[in-house]
């Protein structure tokens, strides 16, 4: 594997690093304090045209290679992580999805709009079915009629989705022969419009981190979806999660790797003005231990993210193995490290590190959710260890 970036992978960089800079940074802090979701910014975001980097250009999207697919969320979420997620949701687990999974019929409807800007969702998670996802309880039952599933239950911790308008959504067919009988049994994939009858926007969480992204549960009371909705057949939607969150753990593992990058650069910035004992603190031997380590734990995670971004695409392209190990790697290493970046930023800050005069307080914030949603770091563990030969 070549590590060096291409041109177009560096074009791509800065293309992102300036969006993020220019539009997101200044509203960032007020976004987060008051959860306020970057609709605006959402918007010009747009008039970048990557919001459909996972679609093929035969149904409006902009495809680009998995690598540069994790380049935008890391700078994204390098100034702002809550758009990060946003974005991530939307290409990986929402549009990604309906191009592996989705018919013919399901690909024309759905990707030309997400490629246009209608933002994606992804709801998989109830209340207690969350890192044990076979434990899902909301039910689809087919309609006297047989044009539609009925949806009823609640899900719960749905990034995107008061805004989303397009969700790929779980539930259990209660008609089909295996339900209540095998683990996985009658789990279903649907695609759900948030204009359908029967469907509503629950609670908004108030979160710790990721403030400015929202996170809601979707209460679904005989929500009516047409069957030709159903993704890959009634039946089959535990593989396709399963699908999804490999895909997904990259995704956060970019995100998290743009947090300890943006937190690392307000800490090594902050030690070269900061001045204690008559020479900036960078100069002192305890905070160039701090940066100095910093700077190699990062590198190891984007080595990490690169390479299971790599393997993805091997996958997909090339009928490679499976990326499973290399996504949970990644996420679990990244994950691990944005905590302890951010943490060891604050410190070199001192007690400016505490406030919310810098970033670095919302970084340590959002960095701890990278360690908890698509599977907790032990989760990953019991991934990885699983996966060893």
């Amino acid at each position: 594997m070549n590590y060096a970036e291409t041109d177009e992978q560096q074009m791509i960089r800065e293309l992102v690093r300036d969006f993020a800079e220019t539009v997101l940074a200044p509203s960032a802090e007020h976004r987060d304090a008051n959860q306020i979701p970057p609709i605006e910014e959402w918007q010009q975001f747009l008039e970048y045209g990557l919001q459909g980097v996972t679609i093929p250009e035969q149904y409006g999207g902009s495809p680009v290679d998995d690598i540069s697919e994790s380049i935008i969320v890391e700078e994204l979420s390098r100034v702002d992580p809550s758009f990060g997620v946003m974005f991530c949701v939307h290409v990986g687990l929402c549009a990604k999805t309906i191009a592996l999974h989705g018919n013919e019929e399901q690909k024309a409807k759905y990707l030309p709009r997400l490629a246009a800007g209608e933002v994606g969702a992804y709801s998989l998670s109830e209340a207690g079915a969350g890192t044990d996802a076979a434990a899902m309880i909301c039910k689809a039952k087919l309609s006297e009629d047989g044009k539609h599933f009925l949806l009823n239950g609640e899900k719960m911790w749905v990034t995107n989705g008061v805004q989303a308008e397009i969700i790929v959504l779980f539930a259990k067919d209660v008609d089909h022969p295996d339900y209540g009988v095998k683990k996985h049994g009658g789990t279903t994939a649907f695609i759900v419009e948030s204009s359908f009858e029967g469907f509503s926007v629950g609670k908004k969480e108030d979160k710790l981190g990721i403030r400015s992204s929202d996170t809601c549960t979707l209460i679904l009371n005989n929500c009516k979806v047409p069957v030709e909705n159903v993704i890959k057949g009634v039946g089959n939607g535990f593989p396709i999660a399963m699908n999804a969150l490999d895909n997904s753990r990259i995704g956060i593992a970019a995100q998290a790797l743009g947090i300890a990058q943006g937190a690392y650069e307000s800490a090594l910035n902050y030690s070269h003005e900061r001045e204690a004992f008559g020479k900036p603190i960078a100069h002192h031997q305890m905070i160039m231990a701090y940066l100095a380590d910093m700077a190699t734990r990062i590198q190891a995670a984007r080595q990490l993210v690169y390479r299971a971004s790599w393997a993805k695409q091997e996958h997909y392209e090339n009928d490679g193995p499976r990326h499973t190990q290399e996504a949970s790697m990644a996420k679990l290493y990244a994950g691990d490290t944005a905590m302890w970046v951010s943490e060891r930023a604050i410190q070199v800050l001192g007690g400016y590190g505490y406030t919310k005069e810098f970033p670095v307080e919302r970084f340590f914030r959002d960095a701890k959710i990278t360690q908890i949603y698509e599977g907790t770091q032990e989760v990953q563990r019991i991934v990885i260890s699983r996966s060893l030969k």
